[in-house]
């Protein structure tokens, strides 16, 4: 059985709009922070990257920023928009390190690990 993407809304309740195609992000690499029960990390979170975050995710043993070829991923830099793990963007939130959020690209399941409060806390202007 193929996985196939949740009904793609946003936690304002409207469609879902892109995170990122350059580069490509999301479950589903089809640059929207889609979802689905396959979606074990819960990847629907769209967040800008900063120096901060890329460097917390590698301490916490998620290196976004390193190039890996084998993947056809370059790595990514402060400013590059990508789907992040739900509850590893609410662990970033709790230690002080949560970047900006996309609330149009955030996919309404995130609300299942993250509160509402938090992510507004945390929205891009």
């Amino acid at each position: 059985m193929k996985a196939e993407p949740d009904r793609p809304v946003n936690v304002l309740g409207d469609p879902l709009t892109p995170c990122s195609t350059d580069p490509v992000t999301g479950f589903f690499r089809d640059g929207h922070c889609n979802t689905c029960e396959a979606d074990m990390g819960s990847h629907t979170v769209c967040c800008e990257m900063t120096a901060e975050f890329l460097a917390y995710e590698k301490y916490v043993g998620n290196d976004l920023s390193t190039p890996r070829p084998e993947f056809n991923f370059r790595g990514l830099n402060p400013g590059d928009h990508w789907c992040v793990c739900a509850a590893r963007f609410l662990q970033a939130a709790d230690e002080g390190c949560a970047p900006r959020v996309s609330l149009a690209a955030t996919h309404v399941r995130a609300l299942e690990i993250v509160p509402m409060s938090v992510l507004k806390a945390h929205a891009a202007p």
